[in-house]
């Protein structure tokens, strides 16, 4: 066997192997891509429906909300207030409850005391889904990234191992190189908007929230 034929076996058995290769790790690719953008569209859809679960629609209905608490409370009626929160998932209510549970700490403490409350239960749920959507839009363009440098490896072997190539046999390489930047950048940026549209959304309930501390706060004491 001459020496350029042994070249020759060897170039193509190496293409053979990255053909191979880069056609599953490709489909692992899209798999990986797909599961990304499931799960970033799971946190995003969740944070958007705890925050709906949790606030007011309108900040004059947390106000009405309030103002019938507060007279419930000059009237003594604890109990009635108990009744209309207890059941009352969003989190101004609960933290009624948790206010009438400490009234006789002092007015700072007790302020203290909701404000932790609201963020080791609300906004550490609500954080921990929105980190996951900031990683899905980090890790989305680089896994596009992977599948370009994996199709263009994919294409060099077929040049590395022929004297001709025909443009035909390139083309499902640079394809798969080129459709997993876009599916890759598809996912990031409606999620950016998404994590733009829940920071506002959190943003105003914190505002409301911060707000309805103060006047428990302040009827209480």
């Amino acid at each position: 066997m001459s020496q350029n034929t042994f070249q020759l076996l060897f170039a193509q058995n190496i293409q053979f192997d990255i053909s191979l290769m880069t056609e599953i790790v490709g489909n692992l690719t899209y798999l990986a891509l797909a599961a990304i953008a499931l799960w970033g569209a799971y946190c995003v859809l969740t944070v958007w429906r705890r925050i709906g679960q949790l606030n007011f629609k309108r900040e004059s209905q947390q106000y009405d909300f309030l103002a019938a608490m507060h007279q419930c409370y000059l009237a003594g009626d604890i109990d009635a207030i108990r009744n209309e929160c207890q059941g009352d998932k969003r989190a101004v209510p609960q933290l009624v409850v948790i206010a009438l549970k400490n009234m006789p700490l002092p007015a700072a403490k007790l302020r203290d005391l909701l404000i932790e409350r609201f963020r080791r239960d609300v906004l550490v749920e609500i954080d921990y889904h929105t980190n996951w959507v900031h990683t899905v839009i980090k890790s989305a363009p680089m896994l596009g990234l992977f599948g370009t440098v994996l199709g263009m490896m994919g294409a060099f072997s077929k040049l590395g191992a022929q004297t001709r190539v025909e443009p035909t046999m390139l083309a499902s390489d640079i394809m798969f190189a080129l459709i997993t930047t876009a599916i890759g950048l598809t996912i990031a940026v409606p999620l950016i908007f998404a994590t733009a549209s829940l920071s506002n959304r959190t943003a105003k309930l914190e505002d409301y929230v911060s707000s309805a501390i103060v006047n428990i706060v302040e009827w209480i004491h």
